[in-house]
């Protein structure tokens, strides 16, 4: 196998670091042609900063936008917060480092100064906008290519012959070297990831539509992050109010508040 195949297999062993590099991209292609196109003002600089100017721009907006669905879908899981306050306080939280990056690159090529608080406080508004925007349009086209692709209907089975049941269609996701011995999903921003006794995996799934093809495996969705087989817990630990299932290979799933009187009563603790 030659380098470029080998990095190709790396690549797509990683969906994370695949979707990075494929919206850095795509930031970098926009700021191309903003760069030509020179609006707001910046056609008359030269075109060396004017690529540098927009290119730079759309990076740095990237790198301050993009966390924001990790924090969003991970923290607020755990907190047990609805996600659309996450999702405006970190909008806010992110388009102060963006708005000072937009001032920088006004002066290019130097020197550097602080903006006032007026220049800033009339430059946020629009910053907090195009951000915002841009972050949605991504969030919407990441939760459109997690939903499953809609299954054939099966043809009916003959009269007199009872059916196996079926298998989990999930199981059909997981790449071979994991095999199938599922023990517990885990919520990580737009993906699961799977943990198999020989391993886990990140797969491009929400939580909810990976609940959905786990039937037929005798498990529960313990908290709004994890999914548990019944037959992995190990132990259950107790804080407080707070309890966590133990599970193979050290891993914890907290259980919600909501769910202990539930999985009380069908026998999980």
């Amino acid at each position: 196998m030659d380098t470029s195949e080998r990095r190709a297999e790396d690549t797509a062993q990683h969906p994370v670091l695949r979707k990075v590099l494929i919206d850095l991209s795509i930031m970098v292609v926009l700021g191309v042609l903003l760069a030509v196109m020179g609006p707001f003002g910046t056609f008359q600089m030269p075109l060396p900063v004017r690529l540098l100017y927009w290119v730079g721009l759309a990076v740095v907006g990237y790198g301050c936008y993009r966390p924001i669905g990790a924090l969003v879908t991970s923290l607020g899981p755990r907190l047990d917060l609805p996600e659309w306050p996450l999702w405006v306080a970190a909008c806010l939280l992110a388009s102060v480092p963006v708005t000072l990056a937009v001032f920088f690159a006004g002066q290019l090529p130097g020197p550097f100064a602080l903006p006032t608080f007026d220049r800033f406080a009339r430059t946020y508004p629009y910053v907090l906008l195009v951000g915002s925007g841009v972050t949605l349009l991504f969030h919407q086209l990441e939760r459109r290519k997690a939903v499953p692709v809609t299954d054939k209907p099966s043809p009916p089975e003959p009269q007199g012959e009872t059916p196996p049941p079926p298998a989990a269609r999930f199981l059909d996701r997981l790449p071979a070297h994991l095999g199938s011995d599922l023990f517990a999903l885990e919520m990580e921003d737009h993906y699961v990831r799977a943990h198999t006794a020989l391993g886990s995996e990140l797969i491009l799934l929400r939580m909810r539509d990976a609940v959905a093809e786990l039937e037929g495996i005798d498990g529960a969705q313990v908290h709004r992050s994890w999914w548990v087989a019944r037959d992995a817990v190990e132990d259950v630990k107790r804080d407080g109010r707070n309890l966590r299932l133990v599970l193979p290979d050290g891993l914890e799933a907290p259980v919600s508040r909501t769910r202990v009187t539930e999985l009380k009563e069908a026998g999980w603790f």
